[in-house]
């Protein structure tokens, strides 16, 4: 399993947020901040199975994501 944090402007959240949900990913959605002027950003976190992460990087282009291994993953 693998967790991918995904940063990108605020203005293409819509059209990568669908492209996520037609391809069978998850995502949550938090606002944050950063760069050289301050400009609005958007990171996702996105849980998925090692098979996926390809299709993931993707469906990413033009944003900046960290790919990290899951240990061990639970729902409760």
């Amino acid at each position: 399993m693998k967790l991918a944090i995904v940063i990108i402007q605020d203005t293409e959240v819509a059209e990568i947020l669908n492209k996520l949900t037609v391809n069978g990913f998850s995502a949550t959605k938090l606002a944050s901040t950063g760069g050289f002027l301050k400009t609005g950003n958007t990171t996702l976190i996105v849980g998925t199975d090692d098979q996926r992460v390809g299709q993931l990087l993707e469906l990413l282009t033009g944003a900046t994501v960290f790919v990290l291994d899951v240990e061990r993953f639970e729902r409760i």
